[in-house]
């Protein structure tokens, strides 16, 4: 299997601790139904859009304003054969200090083309990162991306 997993970045003006926060407050940039605590090492939280995606995620680790990483323990995509594609991959969110600015590296870490779900999936995370995040982070409000 290919190591190139889906990642993409986002460079904002806002500090670290500004990115962190939006980071963290899930419910606020990823659109569906999020249930749980999603901002404490070891914490564990769903989401989900019913009929089409379930994922449960636990936070294996945290680092205030440079780290944060989930695991994904559960999953149910209903739009591919392996409906379980997800369980067992990881989501990395690194904050970085780069020329003034605060860049975030978003990865999905097992999320390669090989996946069925790899050009949906890939589709979906990079209008949640560069337009619902964004938009979260630099005017306090995440957008809908899915219409």
């Amino acid at each position: 299997m290919a190591t190139s997993n889906f990642s993409t970045t986002i460079l904002v003006d806002n500090s670290k601790e500004e990115v962190f926060n939006a980071i963290n407050d899930v419910r606020s940039w990823w659109q569906g139904e999020v249930e749980g605590s999603t901002d404490k090492l070891n914490a564990e939280f769903s989401y989900s859009v019913p009929g089409i995606h379930f994922s449960k995620q636990k936070i294996v680790e945290i680092v205030p304003n440079e780290k944060i990483q989930w695991l994904i323990t559960d999953s149910k995509l209903s739009f591919v054969k392996d409906q379980s594609e997800w369980t067992g991959t990881k989501i990395v969110f690194e904050i970085l200090e780069v020329n003034n600015k605060t860049q975030v590296r978003f990865s999905h870490l097992g999320l390669v083309p090989e996946f069925e779900c790899y050009g949906d999936c890939s589709n979906a995370w990079g209008k949640l990162i560069q337009e619902s995040l964004f938009s979260l982070i630099t005017t306090g409000k995440g957008v809908n991306v899915f219409g």
